[in-house]
């Protein structure tokens, strides 16, 4: 998988997943299929932005519900908490690795 079929002119007009017979193999990351695939349907950066930027919302809202004892993690069905975990281990761990250019002060604030 993919196949591929031709119009007269040699351009891709269709993708399918199994070979049905004259259909041509072309490797996922082939450019003509790239191409072919972009134009059918572009590719969602804005919607898999806001979306990305709507899941930070969703992790904040839980752990301010679980901050003011409304809600506890263990009410989270136990795939839910591995999924909150993992984030938050991987939001710690790139924040601990990312350049800080500014330092704090003897306030606590950062100038």
């Amino acid at each position: 998988m993919p196949f591929v079929t031709r119009d007269l002119t040699g351009a891709i007009n269709g993708v399918l997943r199994d070979n049905p017979g004259g259909a041509e193999f072309l490797e996922l990351d082939h450019p003509e299929l790239r191409q072919f695939l972009a134009a059918i349907a572009p590719p969602h950066n804005e919607f898999d932005r806001l979306d990305a930027d709507f899941v930070r919302v969703l992790e904040d809202v839980i752990e301010t519900l679980m901050a003011r004892n409304v809600i506890a993690i263990t009410d989270l069905p136990e795939n839910a908490q591995a999924k909150l975990f993992a984030r938050k281990s991987f939001r710690e761990r790139r924040h601990r690795h990312a350049l800080n250019l500014f330092r704090e002060s003897d306030f606590g604030d950062v100038i």
